[in-house]
């Protein structure tokens, strides 16, 4: 909201940093003003602000709160022990050319590691070389009494107050006790979990008939995860957790039978979010249809689905049962580091799944989006960090252009036209899925606390500027929710459970 200052009430004060004449936009207003920044934050929205060390003419581009890239997986190592092919740096960079001040990537736990040494390793990788602001969600696989009881209440309290299970891959999955055991903790906790929900038997037996019968080219890997895999394993996650009355997230949401699930359980006042990602809006099953084995590099999981899906996933996220988009962003290389560990020509099984999206998360969304008027720009500026800045505790610091906030700034130049290549990308991968698309709006400027980070298509920044971001808990005011009766003190004889 605009401030109602007096014309020069800031003549005496010099600014480290002006943007002046720009449109800005937050999720729920948009506003002709010039934004005064001091010592990393934003100290005044409005008019007459006075001088400034440093003024950007933003006249004629739209002047947003910097992206938060919430799903990513940086210098990760998969449960097969592929380490993913952007580190902290090249990732990092890659997202500030995509509009982001600040990502989220994993910590990922593997079955025998304790957590606090697993969060070292990624302090350790992230810190010397980001270039913009991170924290860490926490991937449980390994659940014990110890990591549970003793060793996750300190991971909270150092401000990583996320994590992620999976219900699916046999060196990651945790059965349905096992996640009752981690969604009581987060209960106590404080903390959000976040689910990849795919049924892990179902996907097991289709890969098994596939390959028995031959089929074993990459584009078979779209038939092994069946939508029921994905549909089954939300309504799995969702009673879990409504039982218990704890959040849950649901990542990568790819169908329209799990979206209404979704739906459903926020219709109920539950305490339940939707992610869903670009590639179920702008792919499809048919892009795995190739010669050879280029269809590898559109193997994901949740898998690319039919154009029919594609509309009802951009519906779900018109409609606002999706809360959350982010990229997903999993880069393995078209080669012997990345899809083709296993061979020059694995089974479908066998092909590192993920695909590189950090930089063109927000482009695409803002083109096909925002332009083409699916949505407003103020939805636009909600799923490109308000939405994730709430549920993810970042709020008190970023998501929105706000005086007393972290000075993260995103100048888009809305007319700009571009056809994406991966040779013009920023990540340390030879190929990009939306290779020759065409789209119209950038980012052309990046601030982070102040300081330029991107500007004339050149980094700014250097190795380490990024800062470790400490996250607040999960505040679900407003999701009433409630315990199943057995567990509701009125209702069970007066039992009394301890959460």
């Amino acid at each position: 909201m605009i401030s109602k200052f007096i014309d020069n009430k800031y003549d005496m004060k010099t600014f480290d940093l002006k943007i002046s004449d720009g449109t800005v936009a937050n999720a729920t207003e948009t506003f002709h003003a010039d934004i005064g920044i001091k010592d990393g934050l934003i100290t005044a929205i409005g008019k007459n602000l006075g001088k400034a060390k440093k003024v950007i003419n933003a006249d004629g581009k739209l002047v947003l709160p910097g992206g938060i890239e919430a799903h990513c997986h940086i210098e990760q190592e998969s449960s097969s022990g592929i380490m993913t092919a952007d580190d902290y740096y090249s990732g990092s960079v890659s997202a500030a050319f995509g509009g982001n001040t600040c990502l989220i990537p994993f910590a990922a736990q593997h079955r025998g590691q304790k957590l606090q040494n697993v969060l070292d390793v990624y302090h350790h990788r992230a810190r010397p070389k980001s270039v913009i602001d991170y924290s860490f969600h926490l991937i449980i696989s390994d659940p014990t009494d110890e990591v549970i009881n003793i060793e996750l209440p300190a991971i909270i309290d150092q401000g990583v107050t996320s994590f992620k299970v999976y219900m699916t891959y046999d060196k990651l999955i945790v059965d349905d006790s096992q996640m009752l055991k981690i969604m009581t903790a987060a209960k106590k906790l404080g903390a959000l979990t976040m689910v990849h929900a795919e049924n892990n038997a179902m996907i097991n037996w289709m890969s098994e008939k596939l390959l028995n019968s031959s089929y074993k080219a990459p584009k078979y890997h779209a038939l092994s995860h069946p939508r029921a895999a994905e549909s089954e394993a939300i309504n799995r996650a969702i009673t879990l957790s409504t039982f218990i009355d704890t959040p849950i997230l649901i990542v990568h949401v790819s169908t329209e039978s799990g979206a209404r699930i979704i739906a459903k359980a926020r219709y109920d006042g539950h305490k339940v979010f939707g992610e869903t990602c670009p590639q179920y809006m702008f792919l499809n099953a048919k892009n795995m249809d190739l010669p050879e084995m280029d269809g590898a590099q559109f193997c994901c999981s949740p898998p690319l689905r039919d154009k029919a899906s594609q509309e009802e996933i951009w519906r779900c996220l018109q409609n606002g049962t999706f809360q959350v988009y982010s990229s997903d962003h999993a880069p393995y290389r078209f080669d012997e580091t990345g899809k083709l560990h296993a061979g020059k020509k694995p089974t479908f099984t066998k092909i590192a799944n993920g695909l590189p999206g950090i930089e063109t998360r927000l482009p695409l969304l803002f083109s096909e989006g925002y332009l083409k008027k699916r949505i407003t720009l103020n939805h636009f500026v909600a799923l490109a960090a308000t939405n994730v800045s709430k549920i993810y505790g970042l709020d008190h610091r970023k998501g929105s252009i706000t005086e007393g906030k972290d000075a993260d700034i995103a100048i888009w130049n809305p007319k700009l036209k571009k056809v994406i290549t991966a040779d013009d990308l920023h990540d340390n991968m030879e190929f990009t899925p939306y290779e020759g698309m065409e789209i119209t709006g950038w980012p052309e400027i990046i601030i982070q606390r102040g300081n330029v980070v991107i500007e004339d298509n050149t980094l700014k920044a250097t190795r380490g500027d990024g800062e470790f971001i400490h996250r607040k808990k999960i505040d679900c005011t407003g999701m009433p929710g409630r315990v199943a009766p057995e567990l509701n003190s009125k209702h069970n004889f007066d039992v009394k459970f301890e959460f």
